[in-house]
């Protein structure tokens, strides 16, 4: 097996939203604001080389939204997921199972493309399966209020139509279990419902994915959570049990979100689990 960071794009986001009822003169120490209140935001993605199979875990916002749309956002930097896999010797084509770890927009939107005609859409990867989990399927085409902006019509129902979307068949449990992919998936509802964190076995150590569990290293104390999340109480009992297990294990937390840092561990303090280091992927597994 070999695993691989993937950059798909970088863009910006409101420092406030992202850190909820944490003021920003604490926030901003470790994730600086632009004028406009603006932090760094990455989207970064996990391709997995084992066998036969090449796992791309989540895809990015894409580019089939419109200029106001992204207007929003505030893309900036060089990175594409095309090229990202070119860099290693990979096409789109190539990938056979796009895992997502759940269904908003900056993690599943590069999963779908314009067709040739620019008339509708199709699926960015033509030879690959489609992983979300059936109830958070339902969760993201019948959206709540608060959550519609994130759930796009036009990133869910191509894969369904396609006849390439899959559903993990394992249990949806706060346990970890193993999947058919072949990696272990942990279940948590805070964020939104049924949200999977991948726990891979890699060269003896444990990479955990962590989506919007922890988007950044700034999120690492408990009470930093994001006005995102669905059930802000329910992330912080998640989060809490999480990071204790990962402080202990001493697992490698891979940071889709962290435009600065691709990995980092923790270690428990006096104050709490607290940064332990941060790291290139590179520089721990090569």
């Amino acid at each position: 097996m070999m695993l691989y960071p993937i950059e798909t794009g970088n863009f910006k986001l409101d420092g406030g939203a992202m850190f909820g009822v944490v003021p920003k003169s604490i926030w901003s120490r470790t994730n600086p604001a632009d004028a406009n209140n603006l932090i760094d935001i990455a989207a970064r993605s996990l391709l997995i080389e084992d066998g036969n199979r090449l796992t791309l875990i989540d895809t990015g916002t894409g580019n089939k939204q419109s200029d106001k749309f992204f207007s929003y956002y505030y893309r900036w930097g060089n990175y594409s997921l095309d090229n990202s896999l070119k860099e290693l010797g990979f096409h789109r084509d190539d990938i056979t199972d796009v895992f997502m770890t759940h269904l908003h927009f900056d993690h599943c939107g590069g999963s779908i493309q314009w067709n040739t005609d620019q008339t509708g859409y199709e699926p960015a990867f033509k030879n690959a399966s489609f992983w979300t989990n059936k109830n958070h399927w339902e969760w993201a085409t019948n959206p709540n209020v608060r959550e519609k902006a994130s759930f796009l019509t036009e990133n869910l129902l191509p894969m369904q139509e396609s006849g390439q979307l899959k559903f993990i068949s394992k249990g949806e449990s706060s346990f970890l279990e193993e999947s058919e992919l072949g990696f272990g998936i942990l279940f948590v509802d805070g964020h939104t419902d049924k949200q999977m964190i991948p726990h891979i076995k890699y060269k003896e150590k444990t990479v955990v994915f962590m989506a919007d569990l922890l988007p950044t290293v700034g999120h690492i104390p408990l009470p930093y959570i994001t006005g995102y999340d669905t059930r802000p109480l329910l992330s912080l009992s998640e989060k809490e049990a999480f990071m204790a297990n990962a402080a202990e294990r001493n697992f490698y937390l891979f940071l889709e979100h962290d435009a600065h840092n691709e990995l980092c561990t923790v270690h428990p303090t006096e104050r709490g689990v607290r940064l332990n280091k941060k790291a290139t992927f590179n520089s721990i597994f090569n």
